[in-house]
């Protein structure tokens, strides 16, 4: 790999981790202000677990 794809790679791992902490922020305010139905919550929980799961990679690629 080149440098300029590792810069590259980094930069993509960067811009994931603050988008899934952004998105773990944005479910976890709605969801205490009760904006989401009943039917909608398996999917709103899979994606917060999906985002903390990008979160929980990222740390470790970073600790490589």
């Amino acid at each position: 790999m080149t440098q300029e794809e590792q810069t590259e790679q980094q930069q993509l791992n960067d811009l994931a981790t603050r988008i899934a902490r952004s998105t773990v922020a944005v479910i976890d305010t709605i969801t205490t202000r009760g904006g989401f139905k009943g039917e909608e919550l398996l999917t709103i929980g899979q994606l917060r677990e999906q985002s903390i799961q990008v979160i929980t990679l990222a740390e470790r690629l970073q600790e490589v």
